[in-house]
């Protein structure tokens, strides 16, 4: 699995919104995190490399294949791409729309492994008491775990996740957080995750890709960016970054 992004711009009619991304230092089995201040592009960046925003001279290429408009099936089996919303009022179940995520461009033809997949992700998230539950019933935290269940029931070579644990209480966020850790290192996929949370970061992320006003500002190891003097720059704020004798990082931040 590999993952490439060179050149990439996009603009919402005349308002720039990514300026020149590169980045290529992706690794199997690692978790990136992506983080930045609200409107820095995040979102558009994820848009860009599932294919939903068109781009005009960005070289993207996902395990081999580059992107392009006439391979959009075969590019949609290797990404999946969860936004940060998740809304429904489908008269659908849970059990059925995590099915439906599982089908996705494979044909409509259930299986008994589709079924079992989708009763084990429910069990992996212990949601399996909402199986039966109306989508359009949920709150917005069940809402975020059924979309995470959607996503990893895919199996995908390239998560890219936005804001996977902001209707999520504390412990949820740890559970959801270590369950898309485990599956990046299980399966050697690549994952990129948007994160507000800096302390989730540090804890979760192999790498961390800063951005600011649509720019990779720096990428590197959690110790490196939750460093570095840019990190402040960035928030406008005073960072402080502890490290335990385990080796977590904890981040601070005051005005």
């Amino acid at each position: 699995m590999t993952l490439s992004i060179e050149k990439l711009s996009f603009s919402y009619a005349k308002k720039q919104v990514l300026h020149d991304i590169s980045v290529t230092d992706f690794e199997p089995g690692k978790l990136t995190a992506l983080i930045g201040p609200n409107a820095t592009g995040k979102s558009t960046f994820f848009k860009c490399i599932s294919g939903m925003l068109e781009t005009e001279n960005a070289h993207i290429e996902v395990a081999g294949k580059i992107f392009n408009k006439s391979d959009r099936q075969s590019w949609n089996q290797n990404v999946c791409y969860m936004p940060q919303s998740f809304t429904s009022n489908a008269a659908l179940t849970v059990f059925d729309v995590i099915l439906l995520a599982r089908k996705h461009m494979q044909g409509w033809k259930v299986s008994d492994n589709d079924i079992n997949e989708v009763a084990f992700i429910l069990r992996k998230l212990n949601i399996e008491h909402l199986s039966e539950t109306y989508v359009g019933d949920l709150s917005g935290g069940q809402q975020q775990m059924v979309s995470i269940a959607q996503a990893i029931v895919r199996k995908p070579s390239l998560f890219l996740l936005d804001e996977p644990t902001s209707a999520l209480d504390l412990r949820h966020q740890l559970e959801i957080m270590q369950t898309i850790k485990n599956e990046t290192q299980d399966r050697n996929i690549i994952s990129i995750v948007a994160l507000h949370d800096l302390n989730l970061a540090a804890r979760f992320a192999d790498h961390i890709i800063l951005m600011r006003e649509g720019t990779v500002i720096e990428t590197g190891s959690p110790e490196k960016i939750l460093n570095s003097p840019e990190l402040a720059i960035t928030y406008g704020v005073n960072i402080e970054v502890n490290e335990s004798k385990d080796g977590t990082l904890t981040v601070a931040a005051s005005l």
